[in-house]
This record gives structure tokens, C-alpha cells and sequence, in this order.
């Protein structure tokens, strides 16, 4: 018999197969399945664990259990030429974020910038990979998702807003590549981080979480119990509630303390939001564009030891396509069940 905590390692096609097979036998429609299953394989490729498998079980789970609709179709109203507004309809973010940019990539380099609210969604997982497949379509890109509260303001106790991370990518000069790619949360680390040293009975480092009385801890269960380390103090909070702005207001999408649990099957939709600018760089620039993101980067990159966002990214994605995706045998035969 397989030892549950025997580490295997899943080529990228095998990884792929996996993932869309689990999301269509938990109840998730094939349509919505696609784009949603590159979006995971990207994050294992990427190096982001905690973000693609791991979280992969709770998406089959919450299908499962009706507490999102895997085979939602979501509806697009064009507000003007260049403002779209996306009614996930208690389904997955992914469709509904593919089936808005299929209104807004057009939108953006026709009138050089566009937007795009999305409301009544799901967990939106990696950010930067929807910000990552505009700038490979020749736009910069804004994105940014709310979630569950954790994070309390400076000086309180009790979480207001989520880990609310935001993103902004550039594209790069070769067709399809990525000049610089920035997807952080406002939390000093991801909550998944937290989450996943309580299951393994590991302590966490000081400035990563805090207790119910607000103080520091070292011990993950009262960070859970607590609230996440805003990233920078003050600036971190700043930047969760520009978040909870674009997406709880902005996009007409619930608040933090309004939605349901991210990994509970309390039978509560979750209802977070996302929102999108994509900006044709080059209808703004007068032919600069190119040239200064290349000697920004050259700025960077000629620095020993300095390197760009995303590096570690694209490093991660040719070495795990050759080595292979590592997964736990437990969370394989888990994801497997749902087959």
C-alpha cells in the first residue's frame, strides 16, 4: 500500500488531465472546467503549491456540496464601448473572467483602455495568472479580487478585509511574453501559508500572523484564530482596502464579512468580486512603450543578484515541466476520488 505522505511527481500533461477530470466529476461543466484547469496547472508550474493542488480539493468539494454552481453560465452586460459588468451566477470566477476578457481584449485595443467588473464569484485563486494572459495579448494589465476577512486595521483586532491581493503585468516585447508580471497579497504572507503549517503541526515566524489580542505569534492555529499580518503594517492595509474598494463597491460585490467561508461547506456562496483595467500601452505612449519597459528591466537585470518579477515564476515553470509536478500521495488519491 502507498505511504500518504510518499511525495510522487505528475508531468505537466498528466498533471492536466488530473485537474480537469477532478473539476468535471465533482459536477463542473467541461466548458468551465478549461480555462479553470490552466489556471491551476500554471500555479503548480509556477512553484505556488499552496495555491494549485491544495486548493484544488476545496473547489471539487464546494461543487460537490452545491455551495458554488460548477456548471453556472456566466452573463456579460456591456455597460458602454468600454465598461463590462460580469455576473459570475454563483459560479466559478474562471469562466466568468474568460468569458468577460473575450469582451474587454477587444474593447482595450480598439479604444486603448477598458474595464471590466465581475460580482456574485468564487475564489479567483492565482491573480497574476488573469493579468499574466492579458499582458501575453499585448496589454497592461490591473487585477484585483476580495475575499474572506482576515486581516484586522492597524491598531484593531478584529479582521475587516481579506488577504485582497492585487496584480499588474506588462507584456513583453517578443508576441505572447510577459515583460514584468506583480501578483501580491496584502497580507505579509498568503493565508494558505498559515493554513497548511497548522495542518502540519509547524510553528511560523514572527510578522507572519497575530493572536485575537492583536499580538504576534509564532503558533499558526491562534494566527487562524487571529488575523493575518498586514504586509508592511499600514501600507498593507492601505492597499486591502483599495482592493475591497474596486471589488466590494466598485463591482458591486459582497464584503468580506458578508461572504461565506473559503473552505467550510456552509452552504453560503461566497460572492467576492474581481475587477479589470487593460490598457493598450502603445495608444498612450507616442512609441515609447517598448523601449522604456526594456530599459527598465535592463535596469534591473544588470544588477548582480537583482532580478524581475515573475523571474522566479518563469524559472520554476521550465524546471518543473522537465522534473515534474510534486503532489503528496495523500492529496493525489484525494483529488483522484473526485475522477
Amino acid at each position: 500500500m502507498n505511504n500518504p505522505k510518499e511525495e510522487i511527481r505528475l508531468s505537466p500533461r498528466t498533471a492536466r488531465k488530473l485537474i480537469n477530470e477532478a473539476l468535471i466529476g465533482a459536477g463542473t461543466s467541461p466548458a468551465n472546467a478549461a480555462y479553470f484547469t490552466e489556471a491551476i496547472l500554471d500555479t503548480e508550474l509556477s512553484g505556488l503549491e499552496g495555491h494549485g493542488f491544495y486548493w484544488l480539493q476545496y473547489y471539487c468539494e464546494h461543487v460537490k456540496s452545491g455551495k458554488v454552481n460548477g456548471k453556472a453560465k456566466p452573463k456579460i452586460r456591456k455597460l458602454s464601448p468600454v465598461a463590462f459588468r460580469v455576473d459570475a451566477n454563483r459560479g466559478f470566477a474562471h469562466p466568468a473572467i474568460e468569458a468577460g476578457f473575450a469582451k474587454l481584449i477587444p474593447a482595450a485595443r480598439k479604444n486603448g483602455i477598458a474595464a471590466m467588473a465581475v460580482h456574485d464569484s468564487y475564489n479567483s485563486a492565482t491573480l497574476g495568472f488573469h493579468t499574466g494572459y492579458l499582458a501575453r495579448r499585448g496589454l497592461v494589465a490591473f487585477g484585483f479580487t476580495n475575499s474572506a476577512p482576515v486581516i484586522a486595521p492597524v491598531g484593531g483586532s478584529t479582521p475587516v478585509i481579506g488577504t485582497n491581493p492585487l496584480s499588474f503585468a506588462v507584456p513583453g516585447k517578443r508576441k505572447g511574453s510577459i515583460a514584468l508580471l506583480v501578483d501580491q497579497s496584502s497580507s505579509a504572507v498568503a493565508w494558505t501559508a498559515v493554513k497548511r503549517a497548522a495542518d502540519e503541526g509547524r510553528a511560523i515566524p514572527l510578522g507572519w500572523a497575530l493572536d485575537v489580542q492583536g499580538r504576534p505569534t509564532t503558533d499558526p492555529a491562534l494566527g487562524l484564530a487571529g488575523s493575518m499580518a498586514p504586509s508592511g503594517g499600514y501600507k498593507g492595509f492601505g492597499q486591502g482596502l483599495i482592493v475591497e474598494v474596486m471589488c466590494a463597491a466598485v463591482a458591486g460585490a459582497l464584503r468580506g464579512p458578508q461572504m461565506g467561508s473559503f473552505m467550510e461547506n456552509d452552504g453560503k456562496p461566497i460572492g467576492c468580486g474581481q475587477f479589470f483595467i487593460a490598457i493598450a500601452p502603445e495608444t498612450f505612449s507616442g512609441g515609447a512603450f517598448a523601449g522604456q519597459v526594456a530599459a527598465l528591466a535592463r535596469s534591473i537585470t544588470a544588477q548582480k543578484g537583482a532580478r524581475l518579477p515573475n523571474a522566479r515564476r518563469e524559472a520554476n515553470q521550465k524546471r518543473l515541466k522537465r522534473e515534474g509536478l510534486p503532489i503528496s500521495q495523500a492529496l493525489y488519491e484525494r483529488l483522484k476520488s473526485f475522477t
